[in-house]
């Protein structure tokens, strides 16, 4: 059975060379063409398309207006984003509201078909011309907070950045207008809850999950 695709561009050319593209494809099947971000979220949630390409800036609501529209209604539907080029925080929201798939207009046809076909195989792609590392580094950094944060309390987490970045306890003290004895207290219930042993780990912690 052939995988289904809607494909959203507000540009009739575009999404004439797109529906060529993908139907000179083996296993490939075209199933709606939309120029808007209303009619996207239609066919979308008409047809139930295994795939939705859509371009990123269309009228009726842009690309990551209708990714978060299909987030917030729970629709299966993998989307791979077609982009000329997004900020690195709109590329963080991008994966945040669960695009699978990010390709630069200006790269070869053929690497959007490749995206296309890694999404539906379950894997995810993002082209590096977008800033791969600073994606990661944004990724990995949500990830560690998320993860320190089910451990450590706001203060906690503030004093790991501290010392972190190099601060001893004195001044750690004076920036948070406390006591070296209460900065000693918390270091002592952060070494405990993180299981690590002194300042060298919990910086070599900090650093791994992205928290400085």
């Amino acid at each position: 059975m052939d995988a289904t695709l809607v494909l959203a561009d507000d540009h009739p050319i575009v999404l004439d060379g797109l529906e060529q593209l993908f139907r000179l494809e083996a296993g490939l099947e075209v199933v709606a063409r939309c120029r808007d971000g209303e009619e996207t979220l239609q066919a979308v949630r008409s047809l139930a398309p295994d795939v939705l390409v859509l371009d990123v800036r269309m009228p009726g609501g842009d690309g990551l207006a209708v990714l978060h529209t299909l987030e917030e209604e729970g629709l299966p539907t993998r989307v791979v984003l077609l982009t000329a080029g997004l900020e690195d925080e709109q590329l963080l929201e991008a994966i945040r509201a669960g695009a699978r798939g990010v390709v630069l207009k200006d790269m070869a046809p053929q690497l959007l078909v490749e995206a296309v076909r890694t999404v539906l195989g379950g894997g995810q792609w993002l082209e590096k011309g977008l800033g791969g590392r600073a994606l990661t580094r944004l990724l990995q950094r949500e990830r560690g907070l998320a993860e320190a944060a089910r451990h450590l309390t706001p203060r906690e987490l503030e004093i790991v950045r501290m010392v972190a970045s190099g601060l001893r306890n004195r001044a750690i003290a004076a920036r948070l207008y406390i006591t070296e004895g209460t900065v000693k207290v918390h270091l002592h219930n952060i070494y405990e809850k993180l299981g690590v042993d002194g300042r060298v780990e919990l910086t070599l912690y900090a650093q791994e999950k992205g928290l400085v």
